[in-house]
C-alpha cells in the first residue's frame, strides 16, 4: 500500500519527540550472546491499523505481514520482535535507530528508494474504489467532482491527488484505513480508494451487501516489501534470502492461503 514517504517524514518529526508513546523507544537490534551478532532480535516497526495486513488481537499484532516476516526470519536466522508505530513518522523510526525493520505494507517505489531500501518484494497488490450499493463509482474517472476518502500518505492519496489536485477540498484523509471506510459507510464521501486487500478485509467484515468494489484500468500492479534503514545491506540480505527460502519451500504460498490471497 502505501505511503508517502515526504509528507510521512516531516510529520513523524512531532511523533518521534513524544518517545513514540510506547512503542519501545529508544530500543533497537538486541543480542541474546553479549553482542557478538548470535541470536541476533530486530525491532520491527508496524503500523497495526490494516488489517488483514497488519492489526491489534489484544495486546499481541497480528497479520499477513508478521507471519510471512517472522517465517523468513526463521528461515534466516534470525529473530523479530514486533512494535506497534504510528505511520506518520514510521520511516524516520529507521534513521534514528529506533526500528530496524518497518513491516506495514509499504509499496516498493522508486521515489521512495532514494530514502530507503526494500527487501524483494513479498505481496502483489492494486489499489481499490469501493462506493455504496445504489451510488456505485467503478472508474477513477467516475470519481472526479465527488468526495473521496483516502488515507493519508498512501499510494491510494497519491492517486486520488493527482487526479483532483493536492489542494482539492474534495479529498478527505484520515489516519488510517478503517477511519477513510467508516466516512464512506456514514455518507461523509461518495467512494474511497485504498489497497485492495484493506479494502476487501473491511467489506467482508463490515457489510458486503452495502459496498460495491472495483479496480480502474489504469490502476498498475504494487508490490510490498520490508524497510530498513539506507546502506543496511547486510540486514536486507538476511531477509531476502529468508525470502528466497520461503518462497521455495511453499512456505510463502502457505501463508497466502491462510489470508485467501492464492490465486
Amino acid at each position: 500500500m502505501k505511503k508517502n514517504w515526504k509528507t510521512l517524514m516531516l510529520m513523524g518529526t512531532m511523533v518521534l519527540g513524544m518517545g513514540l508513546f510506547t512503542a519501545g523507544c529508544g530500543s533497537s537490534s538486541t543480542t541474546a550472546d553479549g553482542g557478538n551478532g548470535a541470536d541476533k532480535t530486530y525491532v520491527v516497526g508496524t503500523d497495526a491499523s490494516y488489517a488483514p495486513f497488519e492489526s491489534m488481537n489484544g495486546e499481541k499484532i497480528e497479520g499477513f505481514d508478521m507471519d510471512v516476516l517472522s517465517a523468513a526470519a526463521d528461515a534466516g536466522g534470525f529473530k523479530v520482535q514486533f512494535q506497534n508505530t504510528p505511520w506518520d513518522g514510521i520511516f524516520l523510526t529507521l534513521k534514528n535507530n529506533d526500528r530496524d525493520i518497518v513491516a506495514s505494507a509499504v509499496t516498493i517505489t522508486d521515489e521512495r528508494k532514494k530514502e530507503l531500501d526494500f527487501s524483494d518484494p513479498y505481496f502483489e497488490a492494486t489499489q481499490m474504489i469501493v462506493s455504496k450499493k445504489g451510488a456505485e463509482l467503478k472508474t477513477l474517472a467516475e470519481l472526479k467532482d465527488k468526495k473521496i476518502a483516502v488515507q493519508n500518505g498512501t499510494t491510494g492519496d497519491e492517486v486520488v491527488t493527482k487526479m483532483l489536485g493536492k489542494g482539492s477540498p474534495n479529498i478527505k484523509r484520515f489516519e488510517n484505513m478503517p477511519l477513510a471506510l467508516l466516512e464512506l459507510k456514514n455518507g461523509g464521501v461518495d467512494a474511497a480508494v485504498g489497497d485492495n486487500g484493506v479494502v476487501l478485509e473491511y467489506v467482508k467484515n463490515n457489510g458486503a451487501g452495502e459496498f460495491v468494489t472495483s479496480v480502474d484500468s489504469s490502476f498498475e500492479k504494487e508490490h510490498y516489501g520490508f524497510v530498513v534503514k539506507k546502506g543496511n545491506t547486510e540486514l536486507q540480505k538476511k531477509i531476502n534470502d529468508g525470502l528466497k527460502k520461503i518462497k521455495e519451500n511453499g512456505k510463502l504460498d502457505e501463508i497466502n492461503k491462510k489470508y485467501g490471497f492464492s490465486k
